[in-house]
């Protein structure tokens, strides 16, 4: 029990106002707890969080919960653990509460096994109709399809032991339900292998893919989309499976829950993006329009906001598009639905890096200054733009002031990780352009070549870009 305060307090933090309220009913119901202890400590931790000031520490705890007792360590830490438990408990069965089809699939189960035959059957009529109305066709609504026709096997097997059974059916629904639960975790982790650069064994993949391919499942969603997900990541230097899989997704995006239709979104992007990185520019319209269709339907919407990393990829995007209007409507429109607390820095960012590559250095350089960048990496980001400002309108002192101050500042900041090097690079090739002379275009061919051939590198396109002025 030792990161009792730490887990409980983490998960406290993320409750709503409502769901605040509702866990206080939880605490004082004698079903679900009878301390008073719980009920106190999560009073306690409430108290703190609306002033906005610390849980006090555990002999305050101790004195709070347990008023005239000795100090007793493992007593508040009881209490701890035993209050993680309720929140938990109280999560979970929120979550349930929202999956009303799964609540009547649990109610068959209930039925059968108290041996209420004739309810069951009432109950089956109503799942069954509540199942063909959702409004979705993901792979999870074919497991629950499946959770469905076992349901009725077991019961018929238990009625009618000499009859035929719904074996077929139930044999089907759960060749439906594997074959498409399958295909999704197959294009997970397939993106996620093209980025972390690991070698996964995808188990029974091939036959799953003989079994779909010797099949016309194009008009089910789950297939159509996953399917073409699948050889769009596989496959990624053919244009015709992105086109495919962009074309399915652009047709089936209400056949999805919002979550899942992000993510098959993302997985598209992404592609667009790591293409984009090879050289390949063909997709960057592609990408464009996923981005557009995925912000007027609210698809890459989180909690009511779009990420900072939304922001600034359709940013980047449009600078890369030399669609400099459209980014600039973007940036005004998009602001306020942005997340609050990161909202005013990505915007003043976002908007230097419009007006950078406009030409309008000056604004660029006021949006910069007029903004704190608590963000590590967007705070690097916004020293590498003012880099740039200053190599560009030929601010020499100030330039060798920020290339020093920023070398020091990356190489205090251990936690970059790559990014270290990556700017630390950056830092080194901006000195080293700016000692080569006038017509020496031997020094200037060996440079270029030393900055093509290091891999962490920040900018290197602007950098050969610079050297390519010279």
């Amino acid at each position: 029990m030792q990161n009792e305060s730490s887990n409980l307090y983490r998960l406290l933090d993320t409750l709503s106002v409502t769901e605040c309220r509702a866990l206080r009913k939880w605490l004082a119901s004698p079903y679900h707890n009878q301390r008073s202890d719980l009920k106190a400590l999560f009073e306690v931790y409430e108290t703190a969080r609306k002033k906005n000031k610390p849980v006090p520490d555990k002999a305050v705890l101790s004195e709070q919960l347990f008023p005239g007792e000795p100090y007793d360590d493992h007593r508040v830490r009881m209490s701890m653990s035993l209050l993680l438990k309720q929140v938990e408990s109280f999560l979970l069965y929120e979550m349930t509460q929202n999956d009303t089809l799964e609540i009547e699939i649990k109610k068959l189960t209930l039925y059968r096994s108290r041996n209420f035959p004739d309810y069951f059957h009432r109950q089956m009529s109503k799942v069954r109709y509540q199942y063909q109305a959702q409004p979705y066709r993901h792979p999870q609504w074919h497991w629950q399809g499946f959770e469905i026709e076992q349901e009725n096997y077991l019961l018929q097997a238990t009625e009618r032991r000499t009859a035929s059974l719904n074996v077929q059916a139930t044999v089907n629904s759960l060749d439906l339900a594997y074959l498409a639960l399958k295909l999704r975790q197959t294009c997970a982790a397939l993106s996620h292998q093209a980025v972390f650069n690991a070698d996964y064994d995808f188990g029974l993949l091939p036959t799953v893919l003989a079994a779909i391919e010797g099949k016309d499942w194009s008009n089910i969603p789950a297939f159509a989309v996953y399917y073409h997900c699948y050889l769009t990541l596989s496959q990624s230097d053919d244009l015709g499976h992105f086109q495919r899989f962009k074309a399915v997704l652009l047709t089936h995006a209400h056949d999805f829950p919002p979550a899942e239709m992000r993510d098959l979104y993302l997985l598209a992007i992404n592609v667009c993006i790591q293409r984009y990185n090879h050289g390949d520019r063909t997709y960057l319209e592609a990408e464009m329009e996923l981005y557009q269709r995925g912000l007027a339907e609210k698809i890459l919407f989180m909690g009511g906001y779009i990420t900072r990393f939304t922001y600034r990829n359709v940013v980047s995007l449009g600078l890369t598009l030399q669609q400099f209007d459209e980014t600039e409507l973007f940036v005004e429109t998009y602001k306020d639905q942005m997340e609050p607390r990161h909202r005013d820095a990505n915007y003043a960012f976002n908007l230097a890096r419009l007006k950078y590559e406009r030409g309008a250095y000056p604004e660029a350089l006021t949006l910069l200054q007029q903004s704190d960048y608590k963000d590590l990496l967007l705070n690097l980001a916004a020293k590498a733009l003012l880099l740039k400002i200053y190599y560009e309108t030929d601010e020499d002192t100030a330039l060798d002031s920020l290339l020093d101050a920023m070398s020091n500042f990356v190489r205090r900041k251990k936690e970059l990780g790559y990014h270290r090097d990556n700017y630390l690079n950056l830092c080194k090739f901006v000195k080293k352009i700016r000692t080569i002379r006038v017509g020496d275009k031997t020094a200037l061919a060996a440079l270029k070549k030393e900055v093509e051939d290091t891999p962490a590198l920040a900018y290197k396109d602007w950098l050969l870009g610079k050297l390519g002025e010279l």
